[in-house]
């Protein structure tokens, strides 16, 4: 990446759409809808629709998600930035995860 990203909106608004575009077989082979429950003064909540073409990114909850990550703010900035290993920040609960674990295991490929 070239530059760290600095909000959780920013992620949202332009690097996870950005990383959609430039990786349409890993969005067909997702197929399926994340919701992100991000804590904090920065946070908010987002679904990222991986079951259209090219995914889409939307504010809101997702009634149809299978896979929902719960974070603070800093920490999923941190993961997205390569700060901090997603793997680690789920054995130390500094990540959460509802749903398929399969699916979120194929998050860290439009994430990072």
């Amino acid at each position: 990446m070239a530059e760290p990203v600095t909000s959780v909106k920013d992620v949202f608004e332009r690097h996870i759409p950005s990383k959609l575009q430039s990786k349409p077989d890993v969005v067909a082979k997702i197929n399926a809808i994340y919701q992100f429950n991000i804590g904090g003064p920065g946070g908010g909540t987002w679904s990222v629709d991986c079951t259209q073409a090219g995914g889409k990114v939307s504010p809101g909850p997702s009634p149809a998600a299978r896979c929902t990550v719960a974070a603070t703010d800093q920490n999923f900035l941190d993961i997205v930035n390569g700060r901090l290993n997603p793997q680690m920040a789920f054995m130390s609960g500094k990540i959460k995860i509802q749903g398929d674990m399969g699916l979120a295991m194929k998050l860290q490929q439009i994430l990072t």
